[in-house]
């Protein structure tokens, strides 16, 4: 897709210099009814703490309408599933802003449109004192005042005007109430103390007279003495004087804990083990504060501890944890309390255990967040993001606008139908479906590659109704046609593993489509021509005279791109003085725009009559995905500057029919899904700055597409 320096010779010269490469049943029902005590008001969970609004600062919640989708303000729920009377799926958005360095194990509180977040654990392994408030809609952080003690593995609660921290790990556990002014002035303090000490334990906020008056009140589940796993739940209302409202059938600590009609779930947790080993429990215990019960009410789909938990709408989300001595997870399951029962509900962009987490807003605006975390390994096609460490990653959760129910094949995705990927570090095309499945790799065992090899596959798209595959090889310069799934080679054009400007020879060929008329269209890149070829591989024609140099209607300037128009014309990209033109196929200029804010555009996408999409490749630094209109004006952009979200590099974006937009995010080693109305990437493949040819990885991914059940190609209809 994207031809450059970084692109010629072999496929081993990568661009790294600045990066380093880092590593979901039948439930039972109810055992009983049970009466309802609590008056239930706002239910705010957080992983470490639980918030009521903290008062700073006022603004809406992320995210701005976008032409290209629907502008269904951000967070409201309007699922097709939810409306039908299924349990949404989820859309996990991996943020552009993030804290300012990795954390773990912090207490996370949420205000009206901001969290705060106090202590936890940095990269080193150090406590920390540190708070910082973060508001949703910008990503801005102030500093809030500092605890009394640095802490790590407390859970919170924001009631009245103060953040409380209850004990936690400072190395050892203890039993300290830390408090600091939710106004940001004044002092962090000691406010007093548990009963016992706690650490890892999880806290949960609603309004209820369980300590005597209604109130709201903090709950307190699970956690560890240092020595002795502790199963009384715990009420406060104050932070200073605390009931034990009921016992844990199961003793657990790290359980990710949610509230929803007054009664608390906790989901899996950490258990008592012999020695030093590490064993983690898969019940979900249902406590009732007013009747003082605690029973086991299902299962999740493995045990697990240090995963995060959100009620939204009338389901509760489960979202990441850590596999005893395993995988860290990106997997989101929900959990409906009305029939005790669990589906799986989607995938985080990111691995991610230990992170703290919250909800902020009530209702169907309702967003979760989970801030920081850790990753100790990944492995399997669910895996995503950065592949171990601490983060420093922000993760909202949502109920999906577009993708199907929890509970169905590939629940969450932005997509459905056949992703074809071109993973051309790894010199092979890949077709996985919605639910992440290997269904057909090439060359493979019975599918050989063509004469010459196969070697820095590029731009891959499906022809013939979904039986064939074109795919051009830049580096190989050459261009194939194979059958799919078949992998039997069906045309070719090129010499391979030689440049060349004459009859029969390419030079980087870029983005080959084949038209309905049968004529195979390519950009030959480095030869300055778009040329036109004959199923016999006869060359019907050309655009441009070979000159590198932009002069309408004669010569174009190393172009790249060279995309199919529903009105039968050629959409072309010039990455020298970064010009994008329509042109007929007989060579007359339609329209031109000079992309001043662009230094590389690739692969330009029509979207609609006066709306266009494509990338900033930008070498040497981060690239961008923008929309704009025939006048060269910038309609959307996405390009972050920093962090996990950046790009490097991108050679191509397309339209899902979801409103999606997908890009190639060659350099990371992944593709991407980013939701234009959020600003946020809902769906990673690949693990990322991380290469590889397991299950799950890529290597300088530089062409996708997509293939639906009714064999249809919704990104490129108007070709072969």
């Amino acid at each position: 897709m994207t031809p450059d320096a970084n692109h010629r010779g072999t496929n081993q010269q990568r661009d790294r210099s600045s990066e380093a490469r880092r590593r979901e049943q039948a439930m039972r029902k109810r055992a009983q009814q049970r009466r309802r005590r609590i008056v239930l008001g706002a239910v705010i969970v957080v992983a470490a703490g639980i918030v009521t609004a903290a008062a700073w600062p006022k603004s809406s919640p992320a995210g701005t309408p976008h032409p290209s989708t629907s502008s269904t303000p951000k967070g409201t729920s309007t699922s097709p599933s939810a409306s039908s009377g299924q349990i949404p799926s989820i859309e996990a958005g991996l943020e552009q802003w993030q804290t300012k360095a990795p954390v773990s194990r912090e207490v996370v509180l949420a205000g009206v449109t901001n969290i705060d977040v106090l202590g936890g654990l940095d990269a080193a392994g150090n406590s920390l004192r540190q708070a910082s408030r973060m508001n949703v809609a910008t990503g801005a952080a102030l500093p809030l005042p500092s605890l009394a003690a640095a802490i790590h593995d407390g859970s919170g609660a924001a009631l009245g005007t103060s953040d409380i921290v209850f004990g936690g790990g400072s190395p050892n556990t203890v039993a300290d109430v830390q408090s600091i002014p939710q106004a940001g002035t004044g002092a962090g303090t000691r406010l007093g103390a548990l009963p016992a000490p706690r650490s890892d334990s999880a806290t949960v906020t609603m309004q209820s007279d369980a300590t005597g008056q209604t109130a709201p009140t903090a709950f307190i589940i699970g956690g560890y003495t240092g020595s002795k796993f502790l199963p009384d739940v715990l009420a406060t209302a104050d932070g200073t004087h605390f009931t034990t409202v009921a016992t844990l059938t199961v003793p657990v600590r790290y359980p990710a804990v949610a509230a929803i009609n007054g009664h608390i779930y906790a989901f899996g947790g950490q258990i008592a083990a012999t020695g030093s080993a590490v064993a983690a429990t898969d019940v979900i215990q249902e406590i009732d504060p007013g009747s003082h019960q605690s029973t086991i009410v299902g299962h999740l789909s493995q045990p697990m501890y240090g995963a995060a938990a959100f009620a939204l709408g009338s389901s509760i989300y489960v979202a990441g944890g850590q596999i005893p001595n395993g995988r860290t997870l990106t997997e989101i399951s929900a959990f409906v309390p009305s029939s005790n029962t669990l589906l799986n509900a989607g995938l985080l962009p990111q691995a991610v255990a230990f992170g703290g987490y919250t909800t902020v807003g009530t209702g169907p605006s309702a967003i979760g967040y989970i801030v920081g975390g850790e990753v100790a390994s990944q492995s399997g096609p669910t895996q995503a993001g950065v592949a171990s460490g601490t983060l420093s990653t922000v993760i909202s959760l949502r109920p999906s606008t577009y993708a199907s129910a929890a509970g169905t094949p590939g629940a969450g995705s932005p997509f459905q139908g056949t992703l074809l990927m071109a993973d051309r570090g790894n010199n092979q095309l890949v077709a996985i479906n919605a639910s992440r499945q290997i269904t057909w790799k090439y060359p493979s065992i019975g599918k050989k590659a063509p004469p010459g090899g196969f070697y820095f596959p590029d731009d891959s798209f499906f022809i013939h109704g979904g039986t064939g595959i074109i795919s051009n090889q830049e580096d190989n310069h050459t261009i194939v046609q194979i059958g799919y799934p078949s992998g039997k080679i069906l045309w070719q054009f090129g010499h391979p593993g030689v440049a060349g400007g004459s009859n029969g020879f390419l030079n980087q060929p870029d983005d080959a489509y084949l038209l309905k008329s049968g004529v195979v269209t390519v950009a030959d890149a480095s030869n300055n021509r778009i040329l036109f070829m004959s199923a016999s591989g006869k060359v019907l024609g050309q655009i441009g005279d070979g000159k590198d140099a932009h002069v309408p209607g004669k010569s174009i300037a190393y172009p790249n791109g060279d995309t199919p128009l529903p009105n039968g014309n050629i959409l072309v990209s010039e990455i020298h003085g970064s010009w994008v033109d329509e042109y007929t196929m007989s060579g007359k200029m339609v329209w031109s725009a000079h992309m001043t804010s662009v230094n590389y555009p690739s692969d330009p996408q029509q979207l609609g009559p006066d709306q266009y999409l494509m990338t900033d490749y930008n070498p040497p630094g981060l690239g961008s995905v923008l929309e704009f209109t025939r006048e060269g004006t910038t309609t959307w952009r996405f390009e972050p500057k920093a962090g996990d979200a950046a790009m490097k590099k991108p050679s191509l974006a397309e339209r899902l029919p979801s409103g999606m937009i997908m890009v190639n995010d060659d350099y990371r080693d992944r593709i991407i899904v980013i939701d234009p109305t959020t600003n946020s990437i809902v769906w990673q493949y690949g693990l990322t700055d991380t290469p590889g040819t397991s299950v799950g990885k890529l290597s300088i991914p530089d062409g996708f597409d997509l293939l639906l059940a009714d064999n249809s190609t919704p990104t490129h209809p108007q070709t072969g």
